[in-house]
């Protein structure tokens, strides 16, 4: 165990060292701080950095970071489930998920090409339109290694990944996007900080007896955004941990001298057994018609200048400003968000819950449900009970997922901040709880499985 903890400790380092390793392109550091204003001026730009944990700002070689490769399973994972020769290798077992793997890998070699090429594309447009001449006499050499090089990046990144699955403590995807998530951390509470202890507008007089050298409005709203994660917290540790416990008998057999069977076993089927992978497919598949709308920008075609402008109108996390107005725009993202949400923690489940591999190999196995006879009736049982579940999971998941808008537009009306971030950091919470719970479940359930011999 500790062996295991100590290499995704490392992978982690290693991945964190990797996102301030800079593309050869330019100077890095007028580079860098070119990039952070532009960064800085959009929240679509803050929410990428986010995600790629700050790779982003750096303008790091792993700057497309995962992306890629959920793209390309989530390609895979809708053949598998629209063409049966897929499915058919899905199910042979271990070998097929492996071939499937392997293609998924290879779809997402090319779609990191693309989004490398894209990236820089955007990053040149947008840096030269401001007259800078950082990257005005950049080579096509230049360009083709800085290109290769973020392709590297994004392969490097999913290999660390795999090695991050394979010891069996967590989802290496998961786990990746979890430690950018937290690296950003820090910045974060040190700017609320600084905005706390800030005392050029006052301080807080509590009942004229005493002061507190502190921002009374920031003072409150920190107050504040602590209590709603609290509850936010406590409602998603709640969500993840609550399960369906279905009891399964299996028959009692007799073989020559030995009996075996008739015993009482448990099937938990979990409220969300897809975990957090539906809001990261949610997030990712968001972030697409932004970028689309952001490379046509770049091109400086007036033919595309429109649509555009409307995809990162639609598709960007919208200012809390917007909701006052009488537009629709501004809902766009938040109801996409929730739908989408419910949607791939549907879809996700089907492919992690097979009700009917289940209803088989407990009929294989002599096992049935009290109640329920074995075979398709079973597989019926199983279907529908794990239908509702999702139906009430995915739309618990999908309001916790839309809450901090609602809170961002509270922000606004009552205490006039406009650029909180809370939609960005409510992905991140909730992104961060998933995978620190399923990560510490796998924990304990092999450590159970190590010292389970001390129990007999």
């Amino acid at each position: 165990m500790q062996k295991r903890i100590a290499i995704v400790l490392g992978i982690i380092i290693a991945y964190r060292l990797l996102a301030h390793i800079p593309v050869p392109l330019a100077a890095p550091t007028q580079l860098k701080e070119v990039i952070n204003s532009v960064v800085s001026s959009t929240d679509f730009g803050g929410f990428l950095n986010l995600l790629s944990g700050g790779a982003l700002a750096s303008f790091s070689i792993v700057l497309v970071g995962m992306s890629p490769f959920i793209t390309a399973s989530i390609i895979t994972q809708l053949l598998t489930k629209a063409i049966p020769k897929l499915e058919e290798l899905h199910k042979d077992g271990e070998s097929g998920r492996r071939k499937i793997n392997q293609w998924t890998r290879m779809i997402a070699v090319p779609l990191a090409v693309v989004q490398s090429i894209a990236f820089i594309y955007i990053l040149r447009q947008t840096v030269l339109a401001g007259n800078t001449t950082v990257l005005s006499n950049s080579s096509p050499i230049e360009w083709i290694v800085a290109v290769t090089a973020m392709t590297a990046g994004s392969i490097l990144l999913m290999w660390l990944g795999e090695l991050m699955t394979e010891q069996g403590i967590g989802n290496g995807i998961s786990l990746i996007i979890f430690a950018g998530i937290i690296s950003q951390l820090p910045g974060t509470l040190t700017t609320l900080g600084q905005s706390l202890f800030n005392t050029s507008a006052g301080v807080l007089h509590v009942f004229n007896w005493f002061t507190i050298p502190v921002n009374p409005l920031a003072f409150g709203v920190t107050v504040g955004l602590a209590l709603a994660s609290l509850i936010v917290l406590y409602v998603l540790v709640k969500v993840n941990e609550a399960q369906r416990v279905i009891t399964v008998n299996y028959a009692k057999r007799v073989q020559g001298n030995s009996s075996y069977g008739g015993i009482k076993s448990i099937l938990p089927v979990k409220l969300i057994a897809a975990g957090v992978i539906p809001v990261i497919f949610a997030v990712a598949f968001l972030s697409l018609p932004a970028f689309i709308g952001q490379v046509l920008k770049a091109t400086g075609n007036a033919a595309y200048h429109d649509i555009a402008a409307n995809l990162i109108l639609w598709f960007q996390t919208p200012n809390p400003g917007a909701f006052t107005g009488t537009t629709l725009e501004a809902f766009i993202y938040p109801v996409a968000y929730f739908v989408l949400v419910i949607l791939f923690t549907y879809f996700y489940t089907g492919i992690v819950f097979n009700a009917s591999e289940i209803a088989e190999n407990l009929q294989k196995q002599g096992g049935f449900i009290e109640g329920v006879r074995p075979g398709k009736n079973t597989e019926q049982y199983l279907s529908r009970t794990v239908n509702r579940l999702i139906l009430f999971g995915s739309l618990v998941l999908g309001i916790i997922a839309v809450m901090p808008f609602a809170g961002e537009y509270l922000l606004y009306n009552i205490a006039g901040i406009s650029n909180s971030k809370l939609s960005i950091g409510g992905t991140g919470l909730l992104i961060v709880v998933s995978v620190g719970l399923e990560a510490l479940r796998q924990i304990n359930s092999r450590a159970l499985m190590v010292t389970y011999d001390d129990y007999q």
